[in-house]
This record gives structure tokens, C-alpha cells and sequence, in this order.
């Protein structure tokens, strides 16, 4: 018995769809017919290839990327194919930060695998402008910020050059490093290249954090609102934090798995988080329960 899908399409939406058989050998006259759902069921007991990784991820298909993560445990999660990029590069391609971000916590990710061109994903994010993105790459402290393509060319350089700003100021506000290169060098001079793209104010921008990255920084995170943004996501974090004390006061063997958590986050947020704990009043579940434990904690973070 042979099979064959038919899917009959109009104005570019599927309407219907035939499973039609070769019934020869059946007395049977009209095949079965699925409806959207049927069929939409029915292709989630289909195996999944390993390829379709690379089209999930281009696709911003975040459901199919955990499909394949739970069926594919093996799944090479850093697979470039030959004169193609991995589904890291792919998801930034597409600008697609949930995509990034589901990536980036396969505990098999290499967060710095590089294309057919030696291009890392942070650099595919910064070459694209895809600023979603490139600030998903900035939290995570395993990117390498400024490794340079097959080039030689550097990430700010390119960002510089296509004259994405907003991506470039985010990277500045982070705090990751980010070196600026040798004047006058065509491919790490991401100043030169901002003044030849007709990009002067970014080329101001660029010179000022040069010159002062501190008061550069700081200026930034005003302009972007990056303090509203930390400020929120501190408060998110706090009531994680006390929620999460409340479980250690109650299954105290969980501490070591809570502060390893804590210690995931990025450094700046580990900072604030001690100096909110350890200064909070005594009577409030935070400061009580762990003051100790933030103080050893922001010790180490000197």
C-alpha cells in the first residue's frame, strides 16, 4: 500500500487535507479525509529529524525547539552545516530573542559557535542590528563579545558600520567588555567605520566611551532607561529571592542549589541583590534567614 499527502491550499492557507492511499487491494472507494486539526495531530507523532533544529530556529518556532530537545536528547544543538550557519546564528538572523534564550539554556549550547565565515552568533546579532538579541547574548556571561570573523572584522565594527546604534548603546550599558580597536583599521576601528558609513553622532558616541566608558555608561543607561528596566527586574528578582528563602528555611538541604542560581545571575544583579538583603531589616524574611549567607555571598564579589 503506498501513501500520499495531499494538501490542498488556497490563497496560500491550508483549508483541507487528503491522506490518500493506494487501496487496490481494499474495497474501499474514497479515501480518508483530515481536518486541520486532525492533521496538525497527526504530524506531532511524525519523528522529528535532526535538521529540522535549523528550521525551527529560523522559523522562531520556540514550541518545536523543546519538541525536539525532549524526542532528540542526543540532538547536536551546535550542528553548522557546510557553508551554513547553526540555530543560534539562525535565531538571531530572524531577530527572534525567546528563540535565543531557549537556545542558550540547552545545557549543550556553545554560545560562541562560529558559521562557515568564523562568525560567533553575537557577531551575526551585532552584523544584523537585531537588538532583541544582541541584548539575550549580552546576559550571558559565556559570549565572547569581541571575537573577530574569518576576517578578521570585529562585532562593534560591523554594528558600527550598518550603523546600528541602539544595539551598540545596549552593549555599552551592559558593561561587557568592548574594545574598540586600533585607529584607523579598517576592520576593529568601529569610529572610522561609523564616520565613513555617514554615522557621526554614533561615532561621537563611540569616541565618548573611548575617551570616558564610565561617564559614557552612565549617560546611556539614562537615555535607553536601562536604571527603569534594572529596577523592575530587581524587584522580580527580590520576591524570587524571598520566596526561594522561604523554601531554604523550610528544606534547608535546597540552600546550596538556591545561592548556585543566585550566582548565575549576572554580576552587576548579584551586587544589588546582597546590597538589598543584607540591608534589609531584620524582622523581613530575607535579611533574617540569610544575611550571613549574602554577606559571605558579596564578599567574593569584591
Amino acid at each position: 500500500m503506498r501513501g500520499l499527502l495531499l494538501l490542498q491550499l488556497r490563497g496560500g492557507s491550508l483549508l483541507e487535507v487528503s491522506v490518500c492511499f493506494d487501496f487496490s487491494d481494499f474495497p474501499v472507494t474514497t479515501p480518508p479525509r483530515l481536518t486541520r486539526e486532525e492533521f496538525l495531530t497527526f504530524m506531532d507523532t511524525i519523528p522529528l529529524p535532526p535538521s529540522l533544529l535549523l528550521v525551527a530556529a529560523e522559523d522562531g518556532r520556540v514550541d518545536i525547539l523543546q519538541r525536539i530537545f525532549r524526542e532528540l536528547p542526543d540532538v547536536d544543538v551546535n550542528f553548522v552545516p557546510p557553508y551554513g550557519s547553526g540555530a543560534l546564528h539562525l535565531a538571531c538572523q530572524s531577530g527572534n530573542p525567546a528563540v535565543v534564550s531557549c537556545l542558550l539554556a540547552h545545557p549543550d549550547i556553545d554560545v560562541n559557535v562560529k558559521n562557515f565565515q568564523e562568525q560567533t552568533p553575537f557577531f551575526y546579532a551585532c552584523f544584523r542590528g537585531e537588538e532583541a538579541c544582541v541584548q539575550a547574548l549580552l546576559l550571558d556571561l559565556r559570549v565572547n563579545t569581541n571575537e573577530p570573523d574569518a576576517q578578521g572584522y570585529t562585532p562593534i565594527r560591523e554594528a558600527a558600520y550598518w550603523g546600528h546604534s541602539e544595539a551598540i548603546k545596549w552593549w555599552i550599558a551592559s558593561g561587557r567588555e568592548l574594545l574598540l580597536g586600533e585607529a584607523g583599521n579598517e576592520k576593529t576601528d568601529p569610529v572610522g567605520q561609523a564616520r565613513e558609513a555617514n554615522e557621526g553622532e554614533l561615532a561621537e558616541l563611540l569616541e565618548r566611551f573611548r575617551g570616558n566608558p564610565e561617564e559614557t555608561r552612565y549617560a546611556v543607561r539614562l537615555d535607553i532607561g536601562w536604571f527603569d528596566e534594572r529596577a523592575a527586574e530587581v524587584f522580580a528578582l527580590s520576591v524570587f529571592v524571598s520566596d526561594g528563602l522561604l523554601l531554604v528555611k523550610e528544606t534547608p538541604n535546597q540552600a546550596t542549589r538556591f545561592f548556585r542560581l543566585i550566582r548565575q545571575l549576572p554580576l552587576e544583579l548579584q551586587m544589588i541583590l546582597c546590597h538589598v538583603v543584607v540591608g534589609s531589616p531584620r524582622e523581613n524574611i530575607a535579611g533574617f534567614y540569610t544575611e550571613a549567607a549574602f554577606k559571605a555571598l558579596a564578599s567574593t564579589l569584591q
